[in-house]
């Protein structure tokens, strides 16, 4: 082989070496930064979102799937939980403020946050007051500003269902008591499936193919920024963060919400990030550029 091609074969092998090795360093900088993959196997996925003691069936998604859509478990047959959480937009509503009973805005004007994912979260609810998703299933239905339906009230509609009641009996055995938390418990179980794997996963499990040359560059400004003190974990967000800047956020004065009683909010996760706007707690911003530099 001439002289040239064997110093052009050289010089290829050592740059996709380099290439490969600093792939290989950015995993490992984001693993160490805590950024974590979505498993890649359903056995490992299982692991982190079934519950033993309530293990996940088929027959309690679909079941779990319906009651999610049915407009019939708010006060005026017309808001579901899909309403405010469009599977179809990204897992929210694509409104600064949710909109609920009456066709009122959210009265401390919190934006919704989509329920992708939501399994993955260290708590539930902007101020992170449920610890999870059977629990916090319960919330939006009985909430005056959401969908406005007490408790008893969705009990005694899913009774009066005849189609209802053979589906939780095929679900949970024919000796089921069918109860407002029974109701909850089956919409969590739909919700904890909605999981988007990306291929952020599939790089950080060891394809350094997935990611562009510019997307592997944000990912270290990413992590170099400190953007992943707060949006880090499996969720790449839901844990509870004190948000200092609030008081330098510009938008701070929409809406009265000011997080727990410690100051904390909930950090909302980057999973699908470009189809939920728009931003933050109040969704005052609408665009990634916009909340970036806010940031």
């Amino acid at each position: 082989m001439p002289i040239k091609k064997l110093i052009s074969v050289a010089v290829l092998a050592t740059s996709i070496t380099a290439v490969s090795a600093h792939a290989d360093d950015l995993m490992d900088k984001a693993k160490k930064a805590g950024l974590t993959p979505i498993p890649e196997s359903t056995t490992e996925l299982m692991k982190l979102i079934d519950d033993p003691k309530d293990p996940i069936t088929d027959a309690k998604v679909e079941l779990g799937k319906k009651l999610f859509f049915d407009p019939r478990l708010s006060r005026s047959g017309l808001i579901s939980c899909n309403t405010c959480h469009n599977l179809a937009m990204g897992g929210d509503d694509g409104v600064p403020a949710a909109i609920g009973h009456g066709w009122v805005a959210n009265p401390h004007h919190l934006n919704s946050p989509t329920v992708y994912n939501s399994v993955f979260y260290a708590a539930q609810f902007w101020d992170g007051r449920s610890p999870h998703l059977s629990d916090q299933a319960q919330g939006p239905i009985q909430a005056v500003p959401e969908m406005a339906a007490p408790a008893n009230l969705v009990k005694e509609r899913i009774l009066s269902i005849p189609a209802y009641i053979a589906e939780f009996k095929g679900a949970y055995g024919n000796d089921v008591e069918i109860t407002f938390p029974k109701i909850a418990d089956t919409i969590a179980t739909f919700e904890k499936t909605l999981v988007t794997p990306s291929p952020f996963d599939d790089f950080l499990n060891g394809d350094e193919n997935t990611l562009t040359n510019a997307e592997k560059k944000g990912l270290n400004t990413f992590i170099d920024k400190g953007c992943s003190s707060c949006h880090t974990g499996i969720a790449i967000g839901g844990t509870m963060q004190p948000f200092a800047q609030a008081a330098k956020y510009k938008f701070a004065h929409i809406g009265d919400f000011k997080g727990d009683e410690r100051g904390f909010v909930k950090t909302p996760t980057l999973r699908n990030i470009t189809e939920t706007a728009p931003y933050f707690h109040n969704g005052a911003i609408w665009t990634l550029e916009e909340a970036i530099k806010e940031m």
